[in-house]
C-alpha cells in the first residue's frame, strides 16, 4: 500500500488499522487508541477551537473492540497506550502511569467539584524490564499551552510534546507504530527524538493535519496530538 506521507524517519498510512497492516513491523508501540466511551463534544465545542459547536466523536470510539483487537495484533510487543480511567483496562498490562493532564483539562464535565484532568498510561507486553526505583509514575507537562493544544492541532485529544517525548525516551529501542496516529503525535515525537515511526490513521482529516505537520520538518509548535 501506498503511504499518504513519508520522509526519511516516518511513514504514514491512511486507513484502518485492522487492514492496514505494515505497522505490525515496527518494535515498539506508543499509542493513543479509540478509549472505548463514545465521547461527543458538545455545546462547549467553541471554547475548544472547533470550527462549530459540536465535535460527533473519534471513529472505533463505541467499545473498546477496535484497541483490544489492534494489540491482539500486536501480540506480547511491547506497547504503552493511553486510555480512560474509567473504562476498563487492556489485557495483559503489567504498569498503570497516570497522566496529569494540567491546564490541558476543559473545566467542564467535572462531577462532585472534581475535574477530570487525569488519563491512564497503560505499558504493556516484554521489554520494559523491572527493578527498584525509577522515575514516578505520575507524568506531566512543563508547557503551558492550557486548552489551546485542541487549537493547535485540530485534534480533540491533544498531547503535550514533551509528554510524548518523555515517554519514548523510556519506551524500548527500535521503530514506533501508532495505529490511531491522530494528528501525529507519536509520529512527530519520534521523528523529533530521531526515532522511525510507522503510523495508520483512519480518518482522512487527521491523516491530513499530521501530513502537514510532517512536513513542516520543525518541532511543531512545541506541542502534540
Amino acid at each position: 500500500m501506498s503511504a499518504y506521507y513519508q520522509d526519511d524517519q516516518v511513514t504514514l498510512y491512511h486507513g484502518d488499522c485492522l487492514e492496514v497492516r505494515e505497522w505490525l513491523a515496527a518494535d515498539v508501540l506508543v499509542t493513543d487508541p479509540p478509549y472505548g466511551r463514545g465521547w461527543k463534544q458538545g455545546d462547549t465545542g467553541k471554547l475548544r477551537g472547533w470550527a462549530s459547536d459540536n465535535h460527533s466523536g473519534i471513529i472505533g470510539d463505541s467499545d473498546t473492540e477496535a484497541r483490544d483487537t489492534a494489540l491482539n495484533m500486536w501480540g506480547s510487543k511491547p506497547a504503552l497506550l493511553f486510555g480512560d480511567l474509567m473504562m476498563s483496562p487492556p489485557a495483559g498490562v503489567k504498569h498503570v502511569l497516570v497522566y496529569d493532564k494540567g491546564n490541558d483539562a476543559v473545566f467542564t464535565g467535572a462531577v462532585g467539584g472534581y475535574r477530570r484532568n487525569a488519563e491512564a498510561i497503560y505499558l504493556r507486553g516484554s521489554g520494559w524490564g523491572s527493578g527498584l526505583g525509577g522515575r514516578s509514575a505520575i507524568v506531566s507537562t512543563r508547557m503551558s499551552a492550557g486548552g489551546n493544544l485542541a487549537r493547535i492541532t485540530g485534534h480533540p485529544h491533544t498531547k503535550p510534546n514533551d509528554v510524548m517525548e518523555g515517554l519514548l525516551l523510556y519506551a524500548p529501542v527500535g521503530v514506533v507504530a501508532d495505529p490511531f496516529a491522530g494528528s501525529g503525535s507519536t509520529l512527530i515525537a519520534a521523528r523529533n527524538l530521531g526515532r522511525k515511526a510507522i503510523g495508520v490513521e483512519i480518518d482522512e482529516s487527521y491523516c491530513e493535519i499530521a501530513a502537514k505537520r510532517l512536513a513542516q520538518g520543525c518541532l511543531d509548535f512545541g506541542e502534540a496530538s
